[in-house]
């Protein structure tokens, strides 16, 4: 009994804090406001240059075209010729015997709106591994 009589003597009980210290918070967080307010002048913004439609002077004498259809079937026209039928194994032979030695003339990828754009990437890395250096997609003019 005299063990109970000396706790409870003292005075001083412990109880647990119901509420939360905010001030650590608050202190952390105004820190880190005044390093980001420091360091945001310091980043330097990146400069991305997109591509623009339009820039061509005038239209190649020669243009190599590939037509991608909905269903994966491809066809190639050279200038203006009626497209014939091809097959993604023998794009890349083709255009490299069309353009018979001039890495000049210019590879346009044409597709629709419904292609999936997995053919048309199949496509361009096709004859970009063939060594085919001028491969452009084709563009809708206006809106």
């Amino acid at each position: 009994m005299a063990a109970l009589v000396s706790r409870r003597g003292s005075g001083r009980s412990r109880r647990a804090m119901n509420e939360i210290n905010m001030v650590p918070f608050i202190d952390v967080m105004l820190v880190l406001l005044i390093i980001f307010m420091v360091s945001a002048p310091l980043i330097t913004t990146g400069i991305v240059d997109l591509p623009t439609v339009g820039k061509s002077a005038q239209r190649p004498t020669s243009v190599i075209e590939i037509i991608v259809n909905s269903n994966d079937q491809m066809r190639m026209r050279i200038d203006s010729q009626e497209p014939a039928p091809v097959v993604l194994d023998q794009i890349s032979a083709q255009v490299q015997a069309l353009q018979a030695g001039n890495a000049d003339v210019p590879v346009v990828i044409s597709a629709d709106r419904s292609v999936r754009y997995e053919s048309v990437v199949k496509v361009m890395d096709t004859l970009q591994r063939s060594g085919v250096r001028r491969v452009g997609l084709s563009v809708k003019q206006g809106g």
